[in-house]
């Protein structure tokens, strides 16, 4: 491993005055590939590439097997409490008070819908605290004007550092809203001030393009009442909001989109969120808590020095420090996914707006990766050393280069005769039929436990999509991320943006 972090620190800089090759020297570096796929050390060499593109296949979709293995035997054996008016009765005497902090930068579309959903929550004790990070358009002054907001004071200390702060503004018609308007600096950044400034032991981070179940708080606080002394983050579900219908705050009806795009991304995070934080949960080696919707003791957020701000990827990056603190710490700890605390969240309806989105991730999952290499494999850190931090290099640091390697290179070598028809079915089969079996395999787990889409048409247009999506769009996907694997060998920062459409668009 340490090779490669070393030909990695000599190779950055190359990569960073790297440009662009003219279409003449394409063709001029075609032909000579083609010339030297066809001596003996071309075939050697092409037959290696091929067997670590196949190994590396197998070894993903193993993985991901074993993830829908173990979310379904979480799913069958966990304890929730199916009716939320129970759940209330049953939990609301024992809850912890919580503090929201909603980062906002550019939501002038959603912040006032966004806001009203987490006012409206069924939970006995919370604040919220929405952090204007210095935007530009009139995020604020929706803010302002839709809450009835006017200027105040808070005596907090700065436990953590970050931009400066330019006003507070408390609802004269909510006095558990808490306005913050600061001066630009990042999601990172604006979570570092919500934490110095809230009042209660647990944080709760929610973007602000996003809309909570009313009883999401009270379900996902449960790990924290039941371990009180274990459990120091707990994430939630995100679901696509795009197609349904809310109105003040609250989805009144579960529906589609009608853009095939959004469809996709449906299929997509049931994969991430039933599939694989479920079921790395389980195995207590789950890296990622989606910086959507997410728990936090407030303690251990001060004990790792809350947010960096020079990353994209803030949401992995503070879990894996939080692994590597209390690795190192020697404690005792649990982090835990629930299925049942749904926040629903817009999603890009652009393909320009969701490569940029894939690119930042790939970028931010790669920051943290080297940020955070020496815990590769080493059994301190525990089943996330190991197995989390394994999963992280093969399926976020490998994997996508590897795969649209597979896409470009097996066909020209099956083409050339270099690949037997055998080997080229094999690896079709990896690509293709085992991704459609991992998407509908997350589609049944929904309905088998979850049932959030109720209407059979639902069921045949998302069954169709996890089928068609492996053709294009999942390949699509592959090739954000290597974009994203050069901006960050090139050094790239910065978030890009996403055009907000609001919530009920359809």
């Amino acid at each position: 491993m340490e090779p490669l972090i070393n030909f990695w620190e000599e190779f950055q800089p190359v990569a960073a005055a790297w440009v662009q090759f003219t279409w003449t020297e394409v063709q001029n570096i075609w032909t000579i590939l083609t010339t030297l796929a066809l001596t003996e050390a071309g075939v050697v060499f092409a037959v290696t590439v091929a067997w670590l593109i196949l190994i590396n296949g197998i070894i993903v979709n193993s993985t991901y097997f074993l993830q829908l293995v173990m979310a379904y035997r979480a799913l069958r054996r966990r304890g929730s409490i199916p009716d939320p008016l129970e759940a209330w009765w049953r939990l609301h005497t024992q809850t912890v008070p919580i503090s929201l902090i909603v980062p906002a930068y550019g939501e002038e579309a959603t912040i006032a819908e966004s806001v009203r959903s987490l006012l409206s929550l069924h939970y006995p004790n919370y604040e919220i605290i929405v952090v204007n990070d210095g935007s530009k358009d009139a995020t604020l002054a929706r803010l302002l004007e839709a809450f009835e907001c006017e200027p105040t004071q808070r005596a907090y200390e700065e436990l953590i550092d970050h931009q400066d702060i330019r006003g507070l503004y408390n609802s004269k018609k909510f006095p558990r809203l808490l306005v913050v308007d600061k001066e630009n600096g990042g999601k990172a950044d604006a979570l570092n001030a919500g934490i110095n400034l809230l009042r209660c032991p647990l944080v709760c981070a929610v973007d602000a393009d996003s809309i909570l179940e009313s009883d999401a708080l009270l379900r996902a606080v449960q790990p924290f009442i039941e371990s009180a002394d274990k459990v120091v983050a707990v994430g939630g579900t995100i679901r696509v909001a795009n197609g349904c219908t809310i109105r003040h705050g609250r989805v009144l009806d579960i529906d589609l989109p009608k853009d095939v795009l959004s469809v996709f991304q449906i299929i997509e995070y049931l994969r991430a969120f039933l599939m694989a934080r479920l079921g790395w949960s389980e195995i207590g080696a789950m890296m990622l808590i989606s910086g959507a919707f997410g728990i936090f003791k407030r303690q251990i957020l001060l004990d790792v020095g809350g947010h960096i701000t020079n990353t994209v990827g803030e949401d992995m990056e503070v879990i894996v420090k939080i692994h590597r603190y209390l690795g190192e710490s020697e404690n005792d700890y649990e982090m835990r996914f629930l299925p049942e605390p749904v926040c629903w969240t817009e999603v890009p309806r652009r393909l320009r707006d969701m490569a940029s989105q894939r690119k930042r991730w790939e970028r931010g999952s790669l920051e943290t990766f080297f940020r955070h290499r020496s815990m590769f494999g080493k059994r301190k850190y525990g089943l996330a050393g190991t197995i989390g931090y394994i999963n992280i290099l093969i399926t976020d640091v490998m994997g996508p280069p590897l795969e649209v390697l597979g896409y470009i290179t097996m066909p020209i070598l099956y083409a050339f005769g270099l690949l037997n028809l055998d080997f080229f079915l094999a690896y079709l089969a990896l690509t293709f039929v085992f991704g459609v079996f991992l998407s509908v395999g997350s589609l049944i787990l929904e309905e088998m436990e979850l049932k959030r889409y109720p209407k059979a048409w639902h069921l045949a247009v998302l069954t169709y999509a996890a089928v068609l999506e492996n053709f294009g769009y999942r390949q699509l996907n592959n090739w954000w991320r290597v974009v994203g694997w050069w901006e960050f060998m090139r050094g790239k920062s910065g978030w890009g943006s996403m055009t907000r459409s609001g919530f009920g668009a359809k």
